[in-house]
């Protein structure tokens, strides 16, 4: 039911590659605990469960969850107003919604963000771990003011990064017995110990060393002003969960060219969620970043997250000593090659050569991931998508017109009637020049709203105020029960009439 174990790949490609994600998943749980302004350790015991349960029975089987940045920035303002014992209640409700949005099967609407919105995600999402690495080539001043790394230390620090990309991008030439990660990281750490390199630890963030989680109900009033307080914040981190989890999901299918269950996803992580927040943890969702470092590692299976999850807390329980001892350099690295192989760098091949909105869309919603957040990035780029979609479908508005047998002059509609449409619709039609006996034959257009509806009876009204004869054709039974003022001008012909339902709610 869970396949647990990989059928792409075997057993020790997904412990190994379960192995480097564990690695690379302290120092950012650590971090990302930091920014919501909670102990170390709530991020970790997040990125364990989190990571664990959606590795069970989530949609994506490979796909890494966790304690991620996107959530971080908006908890920061819930802990530091009302402490974290109502960021607990938060997340516990933040997975109920979750829960919810796939048993009610929204996951599907994922499918709606266009693919130059799909594109500015990746695009955006790399350039924020990109600079959120930055932050290691810092250090504190003389006032507790953080400034940039120069001289020996700089070049240490560069020499070391590099070395780990070297390694990762070139021992696969040689051999893949190992992810080349964990090599990477293996070698890098092993030089810093051995020549006594005076550089920055995972142990220099903070001690990871701690116990098994512990079952904690939140300790907040169960009432209604605590659910005032919590519900905004649920619905936003469901939403960013979610957002960012089925993204990323659609990613994975696109490069493993296998296909994954949003439903199921959603439902996954609304389950690891409610656990989370009973258990201590600040919640999560999928990491990208983690997620590739999985899959380029050869980590297709549910094995390989459940084996992170379970390497994480063998960490915290028995080697955290050793894991502080890895240089925070080998995992700028491999931070490092995720931005480069998760940026779409085609991007700037194309972009002259897509349509401007396009274009337009794609640069927008990688400049706004940046600045503000994922969700609010994906829904700014699934608005103006969809405006400039009904802007081009509403100038396609045409019709032919001609004089029939009977000498009555058909306009012959071409496209689809609706809010945007209108307008040009209107356009098409002269009553005070056209001749006694009139037809519209809506053969080839489709009445989508309301509004289009309106347009139909408006145009009717028009003509028989010129005391001109109106007939409408082939629309559907649908169109003639919901106008008002043209009903009576429909002329029926059940063989040719299309059937369709029209977007109102004037029939329920």
């Amino acid at each position: 039911m869970f396949d647990l174990v990989s059928t792409h790949k075997n057993v020790k490609d997904d412990l190994l590659s379960g192995l480097t994600v564990a690695l690379a998943l302290v120092p950012e749980a650590v971090a990302f605990a930091f920014v919501a302004g909670v102990n170390p350790l709530v991020g970790l015991y997040a990125a364990f469960m989190v990571g664990l349960i959606t590795a069970v029975i989530g949609g994506r089987p490979g796909m890494i969850s966790g304690a991620t940045g996107a959530l971080a920035v908006v908890m920061v303002d819930l802990v530091a107003s009302h402490g974290v014992e109502y960021l607990f209640a938060t997340v516990v409700l933040m997975g109920i919604i979750q829960i919810t949005a796939g048993v009610l099967r929204l996951g599907k609407f994922i499918r709606m963000v266009p693919h130059s919105v799909m594109l500015g995600f990746v695009n955006g999402l790399a350039i924020v771990i990109f600079l959120a690495q930055l932050q290691h080539f810092q250090i504190d001043g003389v006032d507790g003011i953080k400034e940039w790394m120069t001289g020996e230390p700089l070049y240490t620090l560069l020499f070391l990064v590099a070395l780990t990309m070297l390694i990762i991008r070139y021992l696969p030439r040689f051999t893949t017995a190992i992810p080349s990660s964990l090599a990477a990281i293996l070698v890098v750490t092993g030089i810093v110990i051995g020549l006594g390199l005076d550089v920055r630890t995972v142990g220099d963030i903070a001690s990871i060393a701690g116990g098994l989680p512990e079952f904690h109900i939140p300790m907040v009033d169960l009432s209604l002003e605590t659910l005032i307080i919590i519900l905004p914040y649920a619905f936003i981190l469901a939403a960013i969960g979610l957002i960012e989890s089925l993204l990323t999901l659609q990613l994975i299918d696109e490069i493993t060219e296998t296909t994954g269950k949003s439903n199921r996803e959603c439902v996954g992580q609304g389950v690891a969620n409610v656990c989370t927040g009973f258990f201590g943890g600040m919640g999560g969702c999928a990491m990208i970043g983690q997620s590739m470092i999985n899959i380029n590692s050869g980590g297709l299976g549910r094995l390989s997250g459940i084996s992170a999850a379970l390497f994480l807390l063998s960490f915290i329980l028995f080697a955290s000593s050793f894991i502080e001892m890895i240089p925070l350099a080998a995992l700028i690295g491999v931070m490092f090659i995720v931005v480069l192989g998760t940026f779409e760098w085609s991007s700037f091949r194309i972009i002259s050569k897509i349509p401007r909105a396009d274009a337009f869309v794609l640069i927008l919603v990688s400049g706004v991931t940046v600045v503000t957040d994922l969700a609010v990035a994906v829904v700014v780029g699934v608005i103006v998508s969809a405006l400039v979609f009904a802007w081009n479908t509403a100038s396609q508005m045409n019709a032919k017109t001609y004089n029939n047998e009977n000498g009555s002059l058909v306009y012959e509609i071409h496209g689809s009637l609706f809010f945007g449409s209108i307008q040009c619709f209107n356009r098409l039609f002269t009553p005070q020049n056209d001749p006694d006996d009139v037809v519209i034959d809506f053969r080839y257009t489709r009445v989508c709203d309301h509004s289009g509806l309106e347009a139909i009876d408006s145009i009717a009204e028009r003509y028989t105020k010129q005391g001109k004869t109106l007939h409408l054709v082939h629309l559907s039974p649908e169109c003639k029960t919901l106008l008002h003022k043209a009903g009576d001008l429909v002329e029926a012909n059940i063989s040719e009439d299309p059937h369709y339902h029209v977007a109102t709610d004037r029939l329920t």
